[in-house]
C-alpha cells in the first residue's frame, strides 16, 4: 500500500461512523471510496464506475450518513432506489451495520411480500429509504410516501435500471421529489445509451471511472470449457462438484424451470448442499437461502440473473457459469460474485458452440481473453439431441449474419424453383 493513501479517518468522519467501519473489518478506503467520498462530500452529482465487489455501497453510504448526522423529522430525506430485490436488502444490510452508532432511521421497500409492515416503518418516522422502483411507486400511489424533502436521490446499478424499463419510474418519482438535490450514480458497466439517458438526473456531475468500463477484477480467474450440449453440461458439473476443490460456488443458469430441475437433480446425484434461488421463488425462500449460503449450511446455489447483482456473500470460491447469459454485461455482474474484497476467485463458463462465439463478443466487451480449460477426463459426451442441434445452429447463423449482412445461413429461406401448384379459383 502507498504511502499516500488514505484512511477513513482521513474524510472526517464522526467517531460513530468509525466505530462502525471498524467493527465492519474495513481496513482502508477501496479505489472507489478514496475518490468517491470526497466527491459525494462536496455536494455535487457523481457518476462513479468501478467493478463489481469493489466498495460502491459504502462509498455512497458513508458520506449520506455524514450528511444526514442524526435522524430528524418524519419524511425520508434520501432515497436509494436498487433495481432488484436481494440488491436492495443487500444496500440494507450494509446501512444497518454502518449506521448502528447513530440513530438515522432506514426502511427497506421492495415487492413479494405484504406492504402493511413497510407502511408501518414509513408512518413511524424514516430518514433514508432504499426501494425497488415497482414497490416505491406503489407506495408513492397509495399515499404513504411523501418524497418532497428528499435531497439526495442515489441509483445503484443505475445501467441495470434502465435496461430494465424503469426509466418511466424514475422519470415520475424525478417529478415528486425537489428539483435542487444531490444525484448520485453508481454501477459496474455504464455503456453509451445509459450515459445519455442519465443526462436527465444530473446536472454537471464529476465522472470518476477506476477502471475500464465492464472490466473484470483482475484477482478472478476467468476459464472457460466447451461443451457440446446440456447434457453433458450436467454431467461435467456433477463431475467437478465431486472432484474438484470447490469451497462455496454459485451456478447461474438462464431459465428459472431448469434451475429448479438441475438443483433436484445435484442434490440427488451429488454430496453437495444445493439450493436454487430465482424469482418464481418466494421472498421468505430466496432470503433462506442466501442465509444458509451465507453461512455455509449449503456450500451450492443454482440461480438466475435475480442473484448476479444482488449477492454479496463472502468466501465464494467460484462461479460458474452453465448457460451464458442473454446480455453480455450480466457476465461482468455473475463472475462478480467471486474475488470480493481482494480475495481470489475463479469462472469457469461452459459453452456449446454458439456460447463459444457468445464468448468472444464477451472477451471484446471486457477486454481480456478467457482462456480455454482442456474437458475433463471421464465425464460422458452425450449426443445431441436433433432440436438442440438445430437450436445451436440457429444461434450461429444469427450471429454470423449479424457479423455479415449478406451472410444466408444453414436456415436460409431459399427461393422456389417453381411456381406454386394453387390454381386460380375463377369468381
Amino acid at each position: 500500500m502507498s504511502q499516500d493513501r488514505k484512511k477513513f479517518e482521513d474524510f472526517k468522519f464522526s467517531k460513530q461512523l468509525l466505530n462502525a467501519i471498524e467493527e465492519c473489518g474495513y481496513d482502508s478506503p477501496t479505489p472507489i471510496q478514496e475518490k468517491g467520498i470526497p466527491a459525494a462530500q462536496s455536494g455535487q452529482d457523481v457518476i462513479g464506475i468501478a467493478q463489481t465487489g469493489t466498495g460502491k455501497t459504502a462509498a455512497f453510504l458513508l458520506p449520506l450518513f455524514q450528511k444526514l448526522k442524526y435522524a430528524q423529522g418524519n419524511v425520508p430525506r434520501a432515497l436509494i432506489i436498487a433495481p432488484a430485490k436481494e440488491l436492495a436488502i443487500q444496500i440494507n444490510e450494509v446501512a444497518q451495520d454502518l449506521s448502528k452508532y447513530t440513530d438515522l432511521r432506514i426502511v427497506c421497500l421492495y415487492g413479494g411480500i405484504g406492504a402493511t409492515d413497510q407502511i408501518k416503518q414509513i408512518n413511524n418516522g424514516v430518514d433514508i429509504i432504499v426501494a425497488t422502483p415497482g414497490r416505491l411507486m406503489d407506495l408513492y400511489r397509495r399515499e404513504n410516501l411523501d418524497l418532497r424533502q428528499v435531497k439526495t436521490l442515489i441509483l445503484d446499478e443505475a445501467d441495470r435500471l434502465m435496461d430494465m424499463g424503469f426509466m418511466p419510474q424514475l422519470r415520475q418519482l424525478q417529478e415528486k421529489m425537489p428539483q435542487k438535490k444531490q444525484n448520485l450514480l453508481f454501477s459496474a458497466t455504464f455503456h453509451s445509451v445509459v450515459e445519455r439517458l442519465s443526462e436527465e438526473f444530473l446536472d454537471f456531475p464529476k465522472r470518476i471511472e477506476i477502471a475500464p468500463q465492464s472490466s473484470v477484477v483482475s484477482n478472478i480467474e476467468q476459464l472457460y470449457i466447451e461443451v457440446p450440449n446440456f447434457k453433458t453440461k450436467v454431467n461435467v458439473l456433477e463431475y467437478l462438484l465431486e472432484k474438484a476443490e470447490f469451497e462455496k460456488v454459485i451456478v447461474f443458469i438462464n431459465s428459472k424451470s431448469t434451475a429448479t430441475s438441475l438443483t433436484k437433480y445435484l442434490n440427488r446425484k451429488t454430496e453437495s448442499e444445493v439450493r436454487v434461488l430465482h424469482s418464481n421463488k418466494s421472498q421468505n425462500a430466496r432470503i433462506n437461502a442466501i442465509k444458509d449460503f451465507e453461512e455455509n449450511i449449503v456450500n451450492v446455489l443454482v440461480t438466475t440473473d435475480v442473484s448476479s447483482r444482488g449477492i454479496d456473500v463472502k468466501g465464494v470460491s467460484h462461479v460458474i457459469n452453465f448457460e451464458l447469459p442473454f446480455q453480455y454485461e450480466s457476465y461482468v455482474h455473475r463472475i462478480g460474485r467471486t474475488g470480493r474484497a481482494d480475495k481470489s476467485g475463479v469462472a469457469i463458463s461452459f459453452c456449446n458452440q454458439a456460447e463459444v462465439m457468445h464468448l468472444k463478443k464477451i472477451e471484446g466487451l471486457i477486454k481480456e481473453e478467457v482462456s480455454q480449460l482442456g474437458f475433463p477426463e471421464g465425464v460422458k459426451v452425450e449426443q445431441t439431441p436433433k432440436q438442440e442441434t438445430i437450436d445451436i445452429e440457429r444461434v450461429i447463423d444469427t450471429l454470423k449474419r449479424k457479423a455479415d449482412p449478406t451472410f444466408a445461413g444453414a436456415f436460409h429461406e431459399k427461393k422456389k424453383k417453381y411456381p406454386s401448384k394453387k390454381t386460380n379459383k375463377r369468381r
